[in-house]
């Protein structure tokens, strides 16, 4: 089944991208929920059309992801947590306290759902890497150090 994108779908694809899912997964799951809509003969015109206005906008927005991108490149974050005197976290640190590291050391907002973090949850302190993926053809590895307070 071919079907036109209507939102950025995690694992699938991105916004107005034209797709072959499985059958069942797109009637019963993307087109119920409004992630996506058949792409019948009109509605791939519209889509043909749609993109070649969209390009300019979209180059625009990846210029400015790739100026963000080097702003972070090569940051160093220290992120200061409550730990033993083993070296283990009380709790753990996620992408939100990543997030907050970057707005407050490197002085830009991210999105805590563009920050993959290696691990699911740091629970020790050490040396870490975390991917901020600011557009799907922009990402920037940082590398973060996570001491006690």
């Amino acid at each position: 089944m071919e079907i036109i994108l209507k939102q950025d779908v995690t694992g699938l694809g991105y916004k107005n991208d034209l797709l072959t899912v499985k059958d069942g997964y797109g009637r019963n799951y993307l087109i119920p929920k409004g992630l996506a809509i058949v792409a019948t003969g009109s509605q791939k015109k519209q889509l043909a059309e749609l993109k070649k206005q969209q390009a300019f906008k979209q180059e625009k927005i990846k210029k400015e992801a790739e100026a963000l991108a080097t702003a972070l490149e090569g940051a160093a974050l220290k992120i200061a947590v409550k730990a033993s005197s083993t070296g283990k976290i009380f709790g753990s640190v996620n992408n939100v306290m990543v997030a907050n590291a970057i707005a407050e050391q490197r002085k830009v907002e991210i999105d805590r759902k563009k920050i993959n973090i290696d691990e699911d949850h740091i629970k020790e302190v050490g040396t870490y890497k975390a991917v901020v993926k600011l557009h799907k053809d922009v990402e920037v590895e940082i590398e973060m150090e996570v001491v006690a307070e």
